[in-house]
């Protein structure tokens, strides 16, 4: 009997950041893009849109910034703000299962629309989702 040896010759795909996956910073802007053009203009994900106040310009670098480093590319957001501490950050603002929901639904589209790898995109929904009830601050 003969055993065969199966040798590594590449390495293995998980083995990428999730930022290399997404493309780096083209990639990850791309996806904060179109995360906030969604709720902007999407009459499903409304009360997240009121959440943010009159403008997005401020909230699309900061999330950009913060996913960067999250996903492991270059800590923009901690260069410019120290550790994100995301709980205390948020809690100026009320935040319930709607916006939670909300927030939920509008990255996962943002990465539909992105044709991301459907397993990859159902790990981060599982992830974002878990941050998201987390910074609940209300119930309802």
């Amino acid at each position: 009997m003969t055993t065969r040896v199966h040798t590594i010759s590449e390495p293995v795909e998980n083995s990428r950041s999730i930022f290399d996956l997404l493309g780096g910073e083209p990639g990850v802007r791309a996806l904060v893009d179109r995360f906030y053009d969604l709720m902007d203009m999407e009459p499903d994900l409304k009360e997240l849109r009121a959440a943010h106040g009159p403008s997005l310009d401020q909230a699309r670098d900061k999330l950009f910034w913060f996913l960067c480093g999250y996903f492991g590319g270059p800590d923009h957001y901690i260069e410019r703000f120290g550790h994100p501490r995301l709980r205390a950050r948020h809690l100026p603002f009320s935040i319930g299962q709607i916006e939670r929901d909300q927030w939920v639904t509008c990255i996962g589209r943002a990465m539909q629309d992105q044709d991301l790898d459907p397993a990859l995109t159902d790990r981060l929904l599982e992830s974002f989702y878990g941050v998201a009830d987390w910074m609940r601050n209300r119930e309802g």
